[in-house]
């Protein structure tokens, strides 16, 4: 069975215009090294009452970024997250030095939140990394129910 020239052509560019479509799909929409932080975290992680510790930026390569606050109240705290750009960030709390969790955040803009109890007061450290550099993250921690 012969096809007429013109089902060819039409097969062709229909070919042509799914395989175009699809290499697009997979082009980030802009660049992680362009990106407004803090316009990007006031619309993800609106700023709450009674902040503890809280941090944003750009994950550029797989080194954790780490940030600490000299002394916090024992008790419950709540830890809510976020990232974007593809992939997973990962957000370990320690307090006095000692890991107490690790929560872990989709990189699709979407928010996590985890409820922690620090033990006893004293220093406690966020360490944000993750094994699909770039991409942006936020988090806060504030005290919690």
């Amino acid at each position: 069975m012969a096809f007429h020239p013109s089902i060819r052509r039409r097969a062709a560019l229909i070919a042509i215009g799914a395989g175009t479509l699809a290499m697009t799909a997979c082009v980030p929409a802009g660049s992680i090294t362009d990106a407004n932080i803090p316009s990007w975290k006031a619309t993800t992680i609106p700023s709450a009452p009674g902040i503890v510790l809280e941090d944003s930026g750009k994950i550029l390569n797989r080194d954790p970024l780490v940030k600490t606050v000299a002394n916090v109240a024992a008790g419950p705290y709540t830890l809510t997250v976020a990232c974007d750009g593809g992939g997973k960030a990962f957000f370990a709390v320690s307090a006095s030095g000692k890991q107490l969790t690790e929560a872990g955040a989709a990189c699709n803009g979407s928010r996590e939140t985890s409820r922690i109890k620090v033990p006893s007061s004293g220093p406690l450290s966020i360490s944000t990394s993750s094994v699909d550099a770039p991409l942006i993250y936020a988090y806060q921690l504030v005290p919690g129910s």
